[in-house]
């Protein structure tokens, strides 16, 4: 049972609704900790293919619950960062974000957490953390630039300025902006894209692309070790993928 969240498995997909609507699903360390063994669970479900997450109520996550900092709360470990993700550099299956609302402070650096960002009409992100005299220490800083480079970047972490859903897709950290009812039917349309791959491709393709952006030589990138291509080549899958393609069939993923 989790108390800061919703879980939902289904059909291969992991969906996780953060749940303090009352704070717009603001985010204490009790909450980051619960989030951090949720996907870690995910990480290790083998029938768990794809991730969602998403806000319940109005908002995505409004970041850190700076009430509970100012009132002194616990402070509990939180190994996996904000939202149980912008400190997990292992994970190699896909996570969606469907933002349904305001993403601030540390609810964008979750989305930016995330692989593929979908978000309402209403979306509205920022990183406002210099304006309470703090910064985006939960990765924003680090992949934000990396996501739209370093000027773009900078006009939102040098100013805490607000950023709509569709200048969000214009800078380039969105992927598609639909209006507010239709998301979680849009998101669920591209998690089923995923799903039409084979599981172990995906994790392969997301492994490669994230560890070729921190190798400086495109040569060494393309030369490197990948456990996960290896993993993706002594698979059912590897056979049949081509199996199904000449039978003129679709493939029957296993995941292993």
């Amino acid at each position: 049972m989790t108390e800061f969240c919703k879980v939902d498995k289904s059909n291969h997909v992991f969906t996780v609704t953060l749940n303090r609507p009352e704070r717009l699903n603001a985010l204490h360390p009790p909450a980051n900790a619960e989030l951090g063994e949720v996907f870690d669970e995910y990480a290790n479900d083998s029938d768990m293919w794809v991730a969602i997450i998403t806000g319940e109520g109005r908002g995505f996550s409004a970041g850190n619950d700076l009430r509970y900092q100012a009132e002194g709360g616990e402070r509990v470990s939180t190994p996996r960062g904000f939202g149980g993700l912008s400190s997990r550099f292992d994970l190699t299956k896909p996570v969606y974000a469907a933002v349904n609302g305001v993403a601030m402070g540390g609810g964008f650096e979750i989305a930016l957490s995330c692989d593929i960002i979908i978000a309402s009409d209403q979306a509205v992100f920022a990183l406002p953390e210099p304006k309470v005299g703090l910064a985006a220490l939960a990765g924003g800083l680090q992949r934000l630039p990396r996501q739209i480079g370093s000027k773009r970047a900078l006009g939102m972490i040098l100013t805490g300025r607000h950023v709509s859903a569709a200048e969000g897709y214009e800078l380039g950290f969105v992927n598609k902006v639909v209006p507010h009812d239709d998301l979680m039917e849009e998101t669920h349309r591209w998690v089923q894209m995923t799903l039409e791959c084979a599981p172990l491709s995906i994790r392969a393709s997301k492994d490669v692309v994230y560890r070729s952006l921190d190798v400086a030589s495109l040569e060494e990138s393309m030369t490197m070790r990948y456990d996960s291509v290896g993993a993706m080549s002594k698979s059912q899958d590897y056979v049949e993928g081509p199996r199904a393609f000449s039978e003129k069939r679709p493939p029957n993923w296993k995941g292993e």
